[in-house]
């Protein structure tokens, strides 16, 4: 039995590529700068695993995801040469993170899933960031979960398993969703049962994974369809 499901949130739950872009250019494109702003999110996006495993691997302590975000934003920053932005430009430039527009599935099928389960995400986002993204989105969650709450990050099993503690639930009857296969094979390797979300326009039109390459309890094209299964 399923008590519980956890969810990515990035990717699973929102389009951060198209969201960033626009929020990229609504603030740099008033300075001047013309980019391309698709490419300028994948860049930013590029640097999001490399600066967690400077977490993981225990070279740097732990700290939430906005600031990882903003360190990464100096390293893309410096690579298309911009040095001229003040802090005040950098730091809304950041919060477009907080700003990302879900697929248009993810409130219906939260709502309808919320009538069986308790909900949750499991993200590598810190608390104020899926606070806001919930409000933007008007998603309703029964808790905030994630690396804030374990103190690391995905894929580590401490991230899944503290968040099942969390809600008093056996990893057993827990299910993790999400769009990518290597999340999920981290959730069933701690015990979760999981589940795959495809996105198949997550990193641009065709470019996001459309089938599991791990075993997967439910495989299901929307948040919608995993509600009508469970």
């Amino acid at each position: 039995m399923i008590k519980a499901c956890l969810f990515d949130v990035f990717g699973t739950l929102v389009d951060w590529r198209t969201s960033i872009a626009r929020e990229a250019e609504s603030i740099l494109s008033p300075l001047g700068i013309a980019l391309d702003w698709p490419l300028f999110a994948d860049a930013w996006r590029d640097q999001y695993q490399p600066a967690m495993e400077e977490v993981r691997s225990g070279r740097l302590p732990f700290s939430k995801l906005d600031v990882l975000h903003r360190r990464n934003l100096d390293v893309v920053l410096a690579a298309y040469g911009i040095d001229h932005l003040d802090e005040a430009t950098k730091h809304a430039l950041n919060r477009a993170w907080h700003r990302l527009d879900a697929w248009p599935d993810v409130a219906p099928g939260l709502a309808a899933l919320r009538q069986k389960v308790l909900l949750a995400p499991c993200s590598n986002g810190n608390i104020s960031l899926m606070v806001d993204l919930a409000r933007h989105n008007g998603l309703v969650w029964d808790a905030i979960l994630g690396a804030e709450i374990a103190r690391a990050y995905k894929p580590m099993p401490a991230v899944y398993l503290a968040c099942a503690d969390a809600f008093d639930i056996a990893p057993e009857h827990t299910l993790m969703v999400a769009a990518h296969s290597s999340d999920l094979a981290a959730a069933a390797a701690a015990g979760l049962q999981t589940a795959f979300v495809a996105r198949p326009d997550e990193m641009g039109p065709g470019l996001g994974e459309v089938a599991p390459s791990t075993r997967v309890d439910y495989c299901v094209s929307s948040i919608l369809e995993l509600a009508q299964i469970l």
